[in-house]
């Protein structure tokens, strides 16, 4: 449950505070977490640090509610001001009077800027900093805003960096300016309304040339914002007017601006612009797009060149919908416009139709960088053993020495069981001791167990910065021994540490996950693969979507299944429960299983986008796993997928310790009802 706090503060309930997630946090397939069956990682098993904060974290938590509540601060004890993060209650409330601040109000300054100056550049004065500078800006004392602002942070910070420009012009200090404004303007291609001001001086100082208009309305064009557009190019001359207002209602009504364009051949359009519009269109309906192409073609003599990106656009809608018009489409697009996202569909088309020439002819245009990927080298030796290549099956065992979804799947298709290949970090216990006292680390513990989450990783990392090599590597241990596994994962990840299985894949649900795997009769290993992709074992998870706790329910979702399989009902906060979410979870993924005839990947694929989306994509005809995983149309739900099948196969072989057996993961995918050949059977 989050409630917001001062200084960007948030907390939760004390049942859900032992772990985690950050939800933009992704590792890459081809090395994702880790641990090795017969010894834990050393790191792993550093004794947990001992709680000797227990008591006044107790009270700051209660003073931060305070302080929250705008209510007078009691007299704090000796022992809270002695609390390693006490400067962060002190900054909260020092936030919550400059919330409420009268436009004149110097008291509050003052106490804002003795904060700051005693704390210098800590974390603790970041936020605070910053809101200090918008508030400062919103009573127009300009004149404290211009000394208090840091370069650094008007360099970095758009907003910011307008609201120096109006305080200078407000105090005509302009001299030198212009250049400044002139950079901005032509770098925003969106609104920036708080270089309103500056902009307009700009203008009645005649530095906004025509040029700058055009240019600067151009990229707000490309980003997608055609009114603004139109309105930043109001100054300029009809002609030039003509064509922003051209792009801007390709953006709006791509069908009908096109057709326009195929009436009236003479009509000017700037390329750019056409195939702006044109992608729109082939996007959002292809089969619209492909009644025009070649109309729009011929009635614009548009050469092979003009054509060539218009294709691109057409095959790309084809082949996110699977169709078989895309490959002769993707025949038709110059090797100047087969960008990596054009490359990659390309080949995942021709993979869809079976065509293994195209694939390879697809892959071998790819950039050196691509090729040498996991998934490419894959699909590359698969591609070879389809067209009978010997060299195919080495490739393939070469792949299956490597540590991912791919190389799980080359061995597979090699007919061995897969087992991962643990590289334990090597963490001296005495390093890790230190580093658990250093301050910085300290106070990035205790504002984690006072489930201050976001002052916490500015603590952890400020503190992380300041290590040389092998304490950075050390480090990637200490959060996960508190309990904070998304920020240890994260740690792990800046280091490309992928492959210590015993740190990365820890088990701190058992019980909840026994109870999931009784109800639904699914694998353990499975509902912690989920549930490590889902919530990266953070109780507490919030979605975007308003999915809670550690399986990601929705409230509906799990209502549903609730009253399926005849549990309680469970309120909002008993989703955060793990012994409510984890049997929920396990038993709406059972559901999936069912419905799709016990085919995990298409399960996995309906979890993440909904199950009228994964029946959307179901085959005509049974089709080779890979391929299918390969070709599903959402980034994220591909990615998903292969990543819940991986953590599944890691916690497996935790589990047992022995190779794991992955014929599933090379059965084909088939619509349910319809009976599967057996894949050891010959092709007929």
């Amino acid at each position: 449950m989050m409630i917001p706090l001062p200084i960007r503060f948030s907390r939760v309930s004390a049942a859900v505070l032992a772990t985690a997630f950050s939800a933009g946090f992704a590792l890459p397939l081809a090395a994702t977490a880790q641990s090795a069956p017969a010894a834990a990682s050393p790191s792993a098993t550093v004794a947990a640090t001992d709680d000797r904060y227990a008591a006044v974290r107790a009270e700051f938590v209660a003073a931060l509610a305070t302080a929250e509540l705008g209510s007078p601060a009691p007299a704090d004890s000796e022992r809270l001001r002695a609390y390693p993060i006490y400067p962060w209650l002190v900054a909260a409330r020092v936030r919550a009077t400059l919330a409420r601040a009268k436009p004149d109000d110097a008291a509050v300054d003052t106490a804002v800027a003795e904060f700051l100056s005693a704390n210098g550049d800590a974390p603790v004065t970041r936020d605070l900093r910053r809101a200090w500078l918008l508030s400062l800006a919103e009573r127009k004392r300009w004149d404290r805003y211009l000394s208090a602002l840091p370069a650094s942070l008007a360099a970095a910070d758009p907003l910011l960096r307008c609201q120096q420009f109006a305080a200078r012009i407000a105090l005509m200090q302009t001299e030198g300016l212009g250049p400044a404004v002139v950079e901005q303007w032509q770098a925003a291609d969106k609104s920036l309304p708080a270089c309103d001001a500056a902009f307009d001086w700009a203008r009645a100082q005649n530095l906004l040339t025509p040029a700058l208009i055009e240019a600067r309305a151009r990229l707000t064009l490309k980003a997608g914002y055609g009114a603004l557009a139109t309105i930043i190019a109001a100054p300029l001359p009809a002609d030039r007017l003509a064509l922003i207002r051209q792009w801007a209602a390709l953006i709006d009504s791509p069908a009908r601006e096109i057709d326009a364009l195929i009436a009236n051949p003479e009509r000017p359009v700037d390329l750019d612009a056409l195939v702006d519009g044109w992608q729109r269109l082939a996007r959002k309906d292809p089969d619209a797009a492909a009644a025009r192409f070649d109309a729009l073609r011929t009635a614009r003599k548009l050469d092979a060149a003009s054509v060539s990106p218009l294709a691109r656009a057409l095959a790309l809608g084809y082949a996110w919908s699977r169709r078989p018009e895309a490959l002769p489409l993707f025949a038709q697009v110059q090797t100047t416009d087969r960008d990596a996202l054009a490359s990659e569909w390309w080949a995942r088309a021709a993979l869809w139709a079976g065509d293994w020439k195209q694939v390879t002819q697809a892959i071998n245009g790819m950039g050196a960088d691509a090729r040498g990927e996991q998934r490419w080298r894959y699909w590359s030796a698969r591609a070879a053993g389809e067209l009978n290549d010997p060299a195919g099956k080495d490739l393939l065992a070469q792949l299956a020495a490597e540590d991912g979804w791919y190389p799980a799947l080359a061995s597979a298709r090699i007919g061995q069981p897969y087992a991962p290949h643990p590289q334990p970090v090597a963490v001296d216990a005495t390093v890790l001791a230190q580093l658990d006292q250093k301050p910085g680390f300290v106070r990035a513990r205790e504002l984690f167990r006072a489930s201050q989450r976001g002052p916490a990783g500015q603590e952890f990392q400020a503190a992380y910065e300041s290590l040389d090599d092998a304490g950075r590597r050390a480090a990637i241990a200490l959060p996960i021994r508190w309990g904070w596994y998304e920020q240890g994962v994260a740690t792990a990840s800046k280091q490309k540490v992928f492959t210590d299985y015993g740190l990365l894949y820890p088990r701190p649900y058992d019980a909840p996950v026994k109870a999931g795997a009784t109800l639904s009769g699914l694998p353990e290993a499975l509902i912690y693969g989920v549930l490590r992709q889902e919530s990266l074992y953070r109780a507490d998870a919030v979605s975007r979507a308003n999915a809670y706790g550690l399986l990601q329910m929705l409230q509906e979702t799990a209502n549903r299944t609730a009253k399926k399989w005849q549990r309680p009902v469970p309120s909002r906060t008993a989703l955060f429960d793990p012994n409510v979410n984890v049997p929920l979870g396990a038993a709406h993924l059972r559901d999936l299983i069912d419905r799709f005839n016990g085919q995990w990947p298409l399960a996995i694929a309906g979890y993440n986008a909904g199950p009228n989306a994964a029946a959307r994509w179901l085959p005509t005809t049974p089709t080779p796993v890979d391929v299918w995983v390969e070709n599903i149309p959402f980034n994220e739900t591909r990615t998903y997928v292969q990543r819940v099948l991986w953590h599944t196969l890691v916690f497996g072989w935790q589990q047992d310790g022995k190779p794991q057996k992955l014929d599933h993961w090379i059965a084909p995918v088939v619509k349910p009802g319809v009976v599967a050949p057996d894949p050891a059977d010959p092709a007929p």
